[in-house]
C-alpha cells in the first residue's frame, strides 16, 4: 500500500503532526485494536500460569478442565 503522508511543521521546522488518509488511519486503528486484544489474552494466560504455580506451591488441588466444563 502506497501511503501519502503529510507533515505539519513548527516555525522552527520541527515535525509536530502527521496527516494520513482516513482509510490508512482506520487500518492502523483496526490493527492496533487487534493487538490490544492479543495482549489481553496473553496477559490473562500469564496470570493464569502464575496462579497455577502458586496453587501447586501451596499444595492446593486444582480442578481439571474437563471437570470445569462438566
Amino acid at each position: 500500500m502506497q501511503s501519502r503522508v503529510q507533515y505539519i511543521v513548527s516555525d522552527r521546522g520541527e515535525k509536530t503532526s502527521v496527516v494520513i488518509s482516513l482509510k490508512e488511519w482506520k487500518e492502523i486503528n483496526d490493527n492496533y485494536q487487534k493487538l490490544i486484544k492479543k495482549v489481553e489474552v496473553f496477559t490473562g494466560i500469564a496470570e493464569a500460569i502464575k496462579e497455577i504455580k502458586l496453587a501447586r506451591k501451596g499444595g492446593k488441588k486444582l480442578q481439571l478442565l474437563k471437570d470445569f466444563l462438566n
